[in-house]
């Protein structure tokens, strides 16, 4: 497995654990928790533990099932880097109240996902040879 694909399965643990500890401050101590935090929570779990391991595991098996190449290695490697650029921005605008980290993270985290919809895509297409 290549290391990105390990980093994106490493990230989504880490997604998940940071999600889970939100989770468990919430249920806590309710009144503390700032009036979007169930949204950074959600998007954690699902964008962060989900996501990544869908993202991970679907750019090592995805060329495998086809027996193809992955279509680009650099849009998998630039996909990383928004989603995990995007991800933390959000969660920490809707914690801090910042409404532009939360539009700048979402547009990042998209971003990300636009790229792995065109490289599975591009790896899956039909019309390839092979």
């Amino acid at each position: 497995m290549l290391p990105r694909n390990r980093w994106f399965i490493t990230a989504a643990l880490a997604y998940a654990l940071l999600g889970g500890l939100l989770g468990l401050a919430w249920l806590a101590v309710p009144s503390a928790m700032p009036a979007y935090g169930l949204r950074a929570h959600a998007h954690l779990m699902l964008l962060g533990f989900v996501g990544m391991m869908i993202f991970g595991i679907g750019l090592h098996v995805l060329p495998r099932f086809t027996g193809r190449a992955l279509f680009s290695e650099r849009l998998a490697d630039a996909q990383f880097a928004l989603v995990n650029l995007g991800l933390p921005a959000m969660v920490i605008g809707w914690l801090a109240g910042a409404r532009v980290a939360v539009n700048a993270g979402g547009a990042l985290s998209w971003a990300g996902l636009v790229l792995f919809a065109v490289n599975v895509v591009a790896t899956v297409r039909p019309w390839a040879r092979r």
